[in-house]
């Protein structure tokens, strides 16, 4: 599927940029809704443009419109958001990996290293990931308390864990005596 969205770098004009606009198919957007764990996937699109930045780097500007159905982490009801965002990517032809091993990516780098080709589809899907919400609640959904121990034992709640809230009692205890 990707291989039909693929731009040659060599192919592409130095001087204008090249416009893409992609929405797929059906079938296209049930392989993604698979690949990303979704429930439901609609309406997506990614249109931008890929222009030279200099004489070796190309720049990937879009916009980025979906409708995602996620699982919600309390119920697991369906929770649909929609997703706009704009979306940036440089490609390098000087990209260089960094040597260290817990190098740390800065945020909002966008750069990624120039290959033969430079492909929107996969962009499209890599952004539409980063994009999704990480905890997708159904609205009025929380989490009850849960109390976990062993047979036979008193489970600690969350008011046994907080160390100074009996100290406001016994601060108050201690004035009466006084």
């Amino acid at each position: 599927m990707s291989n039909q969205t693929s731009l040659r770098v060599a192919d592409l004009p130095q001087n204008t940029p090249t416009a893409f606009d992609l929405r797929p198919d059906a079938r296209w957007l049930d392989v993604i809704k698979e690949d990303l764990g979704l429930l439901g996937l609609r309406k997506l699109s990614f249109v931008g443009e890929l222009r030279a930045q200099g004489k070796r780097d190309w720049a990937l500007t879009g916009k980025l419109g979906a409708t995602v159905i996620q699982p919600c982490v309390v119920t697991l009801e369906p929770v649909t958001a929609r997703i706009d965002t704009p979306v940036s990517r440089m490609f390098l032809a000087d990209w260089s990996d960094p040597d260290e091993e817990e190098f740390e990516i800065p945020e909002g780098d966008d750069s990624e290293p120039l290959g033969a080709e430079i492909d929107p589809a996969q962009v499209m899907i890599e952004a539409l990931s980063l994009a999704l919400p990480q905890y997708p609640r159904k609205d009025g959904a929380e989490l009850e308390q849960a109390d976990y121990t062993e047979p036979g034992k008193q489970a600690m709640t969350d008011e046994d864990v907080k160390p100074f809230a009996g100290l406001a009692s016994l601060r108050d205890a201690m004035k009466k005596d006084e």
